[in-house]
């Protein structure tokens, strides 16, 4: 039975790659560490470094981060988000990320926890790109097949 398999265990990041977020933001890396497709959700370390901006979305679901390294902020929010800050991200918040400042590496880093579809907005509003769990699990796969990478189960923690 599949219970019996679920046990506590660890992801070493170490072995894990850093995924450009194309055609997005090429120099915003991520690294995947869990995609549920059950519950549509994933779980990804996030690089950025100063001058890239990620397009205005929206997201459907809950977004939870918590910075690592550097500072940033939402253009719509007054608020700047820092190393050990918690962000917390209602379902149906739309923003626009904007690095503050680099941490020692060059990058703003973050782990954060997407419930839902990040949905990529025009000028106008529009949907113009949709990203969830598929979206980013095709992008890994590829990422690992160009780079001749083994590519690790990324939907379960064992």
């Amino acid at each position: 039975m599949l219970y019996q398999q679920v046990d506590t265990a660890v992801i070493d990041g170490e072995s894990l790659p850093w995924v450009p977020l194309t055609p997005y933001a090429d120099k915003l890396l991520l690294k995947y560490f869990k995609l549920d497709p059950i519950k549509g959700e994933l779980l990804v370390l996030m690089k950025v470094p100063m001058g890239v901006q990620l397009p205005k979305h929206h997201h459907t679901g809950t977004v939870m981060v918590y910075t690592i390294e550097g500072k940033w902020r939402y253009k719509e929010h007054d608020w700047v988000a820092g190393p050990g800050s918690i962000v917390y991200e209602t379902a149906a918040s739309s923003h626009t990320l904007e690095i503050v400042e680099a941490g020692e590496s060059g990058y703003m880093t973050s782990l954060v926890q997407v419930s839902g579809e990040l949905l990529f907005l025009d000028e106008n509003e529009n949907v113009v790109a949709s990203e969830n769990w598929k979206t980013s699990m095709n992008r890994y796969l590829a990422y690992c097949e160009q780079h001749g990478i083994e590519a690790k189960d990324l939907t379960a923690f064992n």
